[in-house]
């Protein structure tokens, strides 16, 4: 059975490209956002960096109270535009790790390629090449760069080397499988050897899909997979194979917890003996 985000080559696992290889060849699955969700962000991010301007240009207004002449708004709109839409995106991403108001709302942050915080220099080439892309084309160069690669990448993206992960993922839920009914009376004398883990696993993983399954799909591996542990079982119960297999993961999952529990009780109470000195010896 191949792992998810892996793709199988001549018995040997190549990295997809959703996933992130550090540097001790570990691999871990990180996704990175849609362009759905980067129009999304980066609407509220500009959109709040032009209020932002709007409001500045306003305040001048107001504070100066006198007529400005030509020559000297043009150079104020022009500072004013330089500091709301290039040197504040750049500063809130380089000072937020990444992140900003947009990317917020839409649960991502701006990484490098390797994973690792984005730099000041890479925000600077992103906000400088978002006014070219987003602003003074409308997003046009923005989304169509996007649209030619896996990682929605901007071209801000490609030449900073960066891409924005996708951080808000859903909340794992609980599919632990009870006891059956059916085999209480049975889990308490049956006995359990050590199930390989790849056999463990796989009764876990398939116990946790179940649902998902089709029900020829879901009988053929239950099947499979009571066969399997058929022999490290005594006695086996006459039940369906996934009531066996349900059994079996939580009679193993109850005797494995109470181990664990008795073994941390144990450690406790060697406690004041591991860290006291031997024999009296006194405290310096």
């Amino acid at each position: 059975m191949e792992q998810p985000g892996k793709v199988a080559d001549h018995g040997q696992y190549s990295w997809s490209e959703q996933e992130l290889v550090t540097g001790e060849a570990v691999a871990l699955d990180v996704r990175a956002a849609s362009i759905i969700l980067r129009a999304a962000g980066t609407i509220i991010d500009y959109v709040a960096y032009i209020l932002l301007f709007l409001g500045v240009a306003f305040l001048v207004a107001g504070l100066t109270g006198v007529a400005i002449d030509d020559a000297l708004g043009r150079a104020l709109g022009i500072a004013g535009l330089v500091v709301c839409l290039l040197i504040v995106p750049m500063a809130v991403e380089t000072a937020s790790g990444g992140r900003s108001l947009g990317k917020l709302a839409i649960g991502a942050r701006i990484v490098r390629d390797d994973g690792g915080a984005i730099q000041l220099r890479h925000a600077f080439i992103r906000a400088l090449l978002g006014i070219i892309e987003i602003y003074l084309t409308f997003g046009g160069i923005a989304a169509t760069t996007a649209l030619l690669n896996s990682k929605s990448k901007r071209l801000g993206d490609l030449l900073a080397g960066t891409y924005s992960q996708h951080e808000r993922v859903p909340r794992l839920t609980d599919r632990t499988v009870p006891l059956p009914p059916v085999l209480e009376a049975w889990a308490q004398t049956v006995d359990i050897v050590r199930l390989p883990d790849r056999l463990s696993r796989r009764i876990a993983q398939f116990l946790r899909q179940a649902d998902k399954l089709t029900p020829a799909t879901r009988l053929r591996l239950a099947v499979s997979l009571s066969t399997e542990a058929a022999p490290f079982v005594s006695p086996k119960p006459e039940v369906p194979a996934e009531v066996f297999l349900a059994g079996v993961a939580a009679v193993r999952r109850s005797r494995e917890s109470t181990a664990l529990k008795l073994e941390r009780e144990r450690l406790d109470r060697l406690q004041p003996i591991l860290h006291s000195l031997p024999h009296g010896f006194p405290q310096r």
